[in-house]
């Protein structure tokens, strides 16, 4: 009879997480890697050699993916014939794990969880805790399986409760163009099918946990119903022409993952469940002999890739741009960017929007005139790092906000990931300002081109305080212009209708 020991299980998801936090993995690398190589749209695999240059970066450096390390899913399957050596539970002792893990004085991981959310919305410093599912199994080990998961992409997840006569197909092919880009493409997306809702929302995230084979599969062929469906939405979500990033191009999904499960004859619950750039799962079983050993990958997974663009790539000097500078700037451009910006997500804009309905003025140190600000929410430094991995957030949670920034700042505009919505798309027009895009899950990278970084205001939000930041040769890409135009709106159709698998309508 297995005996798990406190002290090997908390070692083993501590370490886990930490691993996962700068490890892709292999059968992700691959097929990325793929994809890179078969992509004729010049801006997805600019955002692709980006992904995957971060990528190998992370591994080298031990530093993680993306800002966002994540909402910790822990799949337990417990051998009803072990024992454990502890007085604590078991999700105490996941969430020390966790707890160790996130602070990591080596590897500082970013606390994203706050506690009360309809209310106060505290931080809880730790990222504990983490969202648990347990099975009890026959058997005398216990397998887990450890994911963290970023809120771009959870938030994107969707469920339908469809009539059985509907089509499965349809409803995907209708809900993927709405999820935008904010769940940073190319990923898997995950489906559940059956159950009841809650059975379905966590059959789509389990699927996620397996691994990138549809090429395997394509080979093969299908053999079932659930392997049918897999190709067709593989190849036609593709076709929606999407793309990394939403840039437009051959290649939205990586993989296509559906678990299924006997449902009540009236029902026919959907959900689907999208897996990002960061993609960031690990898988192990403890019997009793210690901690969970985790096999190092070679560097020579990662390709060797460089980055394209910087020679016709616009330099720009935000130290002295102007409102007529941007003027000429066009969807789709490649910018390098140096000199100073301010940062500022959700709750530094509502702070701001606040304070301007009560006519206060912003602090001494915040002054946006001619700047730009950039979504994001660093990880910590360490070492000589001016800033932890400092990649984008997703822009279209800023759009309520847009209008009055843009009003009452002075700003010229803005920087993060993804597309914007009609709110913010008519704030940019009606103020002749820009969206620039960095690339969601090149975090790492991103945080290369940051030389010197400062909190400058709301210390107290921690993360999501406002820094200054110089940077140096910063890429990123003109998503809107002046008069509105989104690379986001025209791209895809661009790209959907060169593919000719999804018919397009003028």
């Amino acid at each position: 009879m297995a005996v798990i020991r406190e002290q090997d299980f908390i070692q083993s998801v501590a370490d886990g997480l930490q691993y996962i936090s700068y490890y892709h993995p292999k059968d992700f690398i691959e097929a990325i890697t793929a994809a890179y190589e078969r992509e004729e749209s010049e801006a997805a695999k600019d955002a692709m050699a980006q992904i995957l240059i971060n990528s190998r970066m992370c591994a080298e450096g031990k530093r993680p993916l993306c800002q966002d390390t994540g909402i910790v899913t822990v799949f337990l399957k417990i051998g009803m014939n072990i024992q454990w050596d502890t007085d604590k539970s078991v999700a105490d002792l996941v969430n020390e794990g966790v707890r160790q893990a996130y602070n990591n004085p080596d590897n500082i991981l970013r606390a994203s969880i706050l506690e009360d959310p309809a209310g106060a919305r505290r931080n809880t410093k730790d990222n504990t805790p983490a969202t648990i599912h347990f099975e009890v199994v026959p058997g005398d080990t216990v397998e887990i399986t450890l994911a963290a998961k970023g809120g771009g992409s959870e938030n994107k997840s969707k469920l339908a409760m469809l009539n059985p006569s509907d089509s499965i197909v349809d409803w995907v092919l209708k809900t993927v163009p709405t999820m935008g880009a904010g769940w940073c493409p190319p990923g898997m997306l995950g489906i559940g099918i059956g159950g009841t809702a809650e059975k379905a929302m966590l059959l789509a995230k389990e699927s996620l946990m397996d691994p990138v084979n549809i090429q395997d599969l394509i080979e093969k062929g299908a053999s079932n119903r659930v392997e049918e469906l897999r190709l067709e939405l593989y190849e036609k979500v593709n076709g929606l022409g999407i793309g990394a990033q939403g840039l437009g191009g051959l290649t939205t999904v990586l993989d296509i993952k559906i678990k299924d499960y006997p449902t009540h004859a009236a029902s026919l619950p959907v959900a689907m469940i999208p897996n990002c750039a960061a993609t960031r799962h690990v898988h192990f079983t403890l019997d009793g002999s210690g901690p969970a050993e985790l096999e190092v990958p070679k560097l020579e997974d990662w390709p060797e890739i460089a980055m394209a663009g910087g020679d016709s790539a616009r330099r720009v000097n935000l130290d002295t741009l102007t409102p007529e500078d941007v003027l000429g700037w066009k969807p789709g451009e490649t910018l390098l960017l140096s000199g100073k910006m301010l940062t500022g997500r959700d709750a530094a804009h509502k702070r701001m929007v606040d304070m301007f309905a009560k006519g206060e003025p912003l602090p001494d140190a915040v002054d946006f005139t001619n700047k730009f600000i950039y979504y994001v929410g660093p990880v910590d430094a360490v070492r000589d790092e001016a800033v932890g991995p400092a990649g984008p957030t997703t822009a279209t949670r800023m759009d309520k906000f847009t209008d009055a920034m843009l009003e009452n700042t002075g700003l010229i505009g803005m920087i993060g990931k993804a597309e914007r919505g009609p709110t913010a798309i008519e704030a940019i027009k009606k103020h002749k300002s820009v969206y620039l895009m960095a690339v969601g899950g090149a975090a790492y990278l991103v945080s290369k081109a940051i030389k010197k970084a400062r909190i400058v205001a709301f210390e107290d939000m921690g993360m999501e305080a406002i820094h200054e930041f110089e940077v140096e040769d910063m890429p990123v890409t003109v998503a809107v212009d002046v008069t509105g135009e989104s690379v986001h709106n025209t791209a895809p159709r661009i790209w959907q209708k060169k593919i000719g698998i999804i018919p397009v309508e003028d």
